[in-house]
């Protein structure tokens, strides 16, 4: 976002120095460098813990985040470290993606009770903002055929994603209150689809602006990290687009509350880790044991007894009320045992 202010001719009256991008980008890197090693950790020494969020319905969805995280430090990397990037970059990062999609898209298709009108929820967007992100980064590189491919089929699976949650979502309690900024996640894909098809057509033209309009309706109310990031960083490309005092105001205004919500976030995850010590408070629930399932034997009696496993999915997958801790937690276990 910040590269983007300072290059960007519609914002040059805000004189904000590139060295700021720089500051933020390498204390980016830092932290994504510790996350990734904490977290190679946990594969190691909880891997059954992995393993039960890889087949969670909403877990397995922010296996995309830290891919999109690296897509978008490529996008931000300082002109005075890199002008260009190396196409190569944008195949290795990309891979992981598809190979995650090519799971997820399949089981919402033809998954059982993991179709996608059982499990839908905001956070499957995360499955839909890394095809537009990376369709944004390739493009920057110069690449066509590749962005071009993976922003249809993000549009593709966003739009049945866009109308199945708004089937869904009404009929369902409301989220748990440690679920709630995925509700955010309704702004990131258009914002990002609107700068993808402006970097892929070469401006900012009438598919963009329907794509940043979406996200504008989305932003009236719900904005959180990294979409409101999207959000402002679309704005400041349509403000160069469409330059006037209001343009420049709203980018203004959605780059000052990405910043003020990205800094009160960073605050509040420290207060949680090194002084609370409850950021992780629903990993109890989910990495309980180190023996893993049969996953044959359960499979084989779902066949007799398909209407009470149903039951039993449907209320794994129901949201629960805001005093349930985790998703987990108010499920009771299905019974496999009456033969």
């Amino acid at each position: 976002m910040w590269k983007t202010l300072a290059i960007t001719p519609s914002t040059k009256f805000l004189h904000l120095s590139p060295a700021i991008n720089l500051i933020l980008w390498c204390i980016s890197v830092a932290l994504i460098a510790i996350v990734f090693s904490i977290y190679l950790l946990k594969v190691i020494f909880y891997f059954e813990a992995v393993r039960r969020e890889y087949y969670h319905p909403i877990r397995a969805n922010f296996f995309f985040a830290p891919w999109i995280a690296l897509l978008f430090l490529a996008l931000g990397v300082p002109p005075s470290i890199a002008e260009n990037l190396h196409k190569s970059l944008w195949y290795i990062l990309m891979t992981p993606i598809l190979c995650l999609e090519l799971k997820i898209y399949g089981q919402w298709m033809s998954g059982g009770q993991r179709r996608l009108s059982k499990v839908a929820n905001p956070s499957n967007h995360l499955s839909i903002v890394g095809n537009f992100v990376g369709a944004l980064l390739g493009a920057s590189m110069g690449l066509t055929e590749g962005p071009t491919f993976f922003f249809a089929v993000g549009l593709a699976h966003y739009m049945v994603l866009f109308v199945t949650l708004y089937q869904r979502l009404p009929t369902n309690e409301t989220l748990p209150k440690e679920l709630h900024p995925v509700f955010f996640l309704f702004v990131a894909a258009p914002s990002v689809a609107s700068m993808a098809w402006a970097k892929l057509q070469g401006s900012f033209d009438y598919g963009s602006r329907i794509a940043y309009f979406i996200a504008l309706f989305s932003l009236a109310w719900w904005a959180y990290t990294f979409p409101m990031t999207g959000a402002a960083i679309a704005t400041v490309k349509y403000s160069n687009e469409v330059t006037d005092i209001v343009t420049q105001a709203l980018a203004v205004i959605l780059s000052a509350a990405a910043t003020l919500t990205v800094s009160a976030l960073l605050i509040s995850t420290i207060l949680h880790a090194f002084v609370l010590r409850d950021l992780f408070p629903n990993d109890i629930a989910i990495a309980i044991s180190d023996r893993k399932l049969k996953p044959h034997r359960k499979w084989f009696h779902l066949r007799n007894t398909s209407a009470d496993y149903s039951k039993d999915i449907e209320n794994y997958l129901k949201f629960t009320s805001s005093e349930t801790k985790d998703l987990e937690s108010g499920v009771k276990s299905p019974n496999f045992n009456h033969e």
